[in-house]
């Protein structure tokens, strides 16, 4: 499981049961993740495409740096802006432009029961 460090900082303002989920994976399996500027320029062009709005670019972060870390899946319970049909495609269609591999987005409930 890869966290990002984008995601540390929400789970701070998390309830307790949540903040305690990321604990509930052996470390072994864990990698860390910093988001960069590479992420916030990506970020940017999700924006400018119209995917997201500035107002959501925590949300177009996240899908940023877990794309350009190779993140296999993005989990989210975000239904508005990330696990979106119709988003999901515009992330990926501005990934593919810059050259960058596609990204799936999914529940964590869809993850861990396929």
């Amino acid at each position: 499981m890869m966290i990002s460090d984008l995601v540390i900082e929400e789970l701070k303002e998390a309830r307790e049961e949540v903040m305690m989920q990321p604990g509930q994976v052996p470390y072994k399996f864990m990698i860390s993740t910093r988001h960069s500027p590479k992420a916030k320029m990506l970020a940017e062009m999700y924006i400018a495409a119209g995917a997201l709005t500035i107002k959501s670019k925590g949300d177009a972060l996240h899908v940023a740096t877990a794309t350009l870390q190779g993140a296999d899946v993005l989990a989210s319970w975000n239904f508005r802006h990330m696990v979106n049909t119709g988003k999901i495609e515009l992330f990926n269609k501005i990934n593919k432009e810059m050259g960058y591999r596609s990204i799936q987005i999914k529940t964590p409930r869809d993850i861990l029961n396929p």
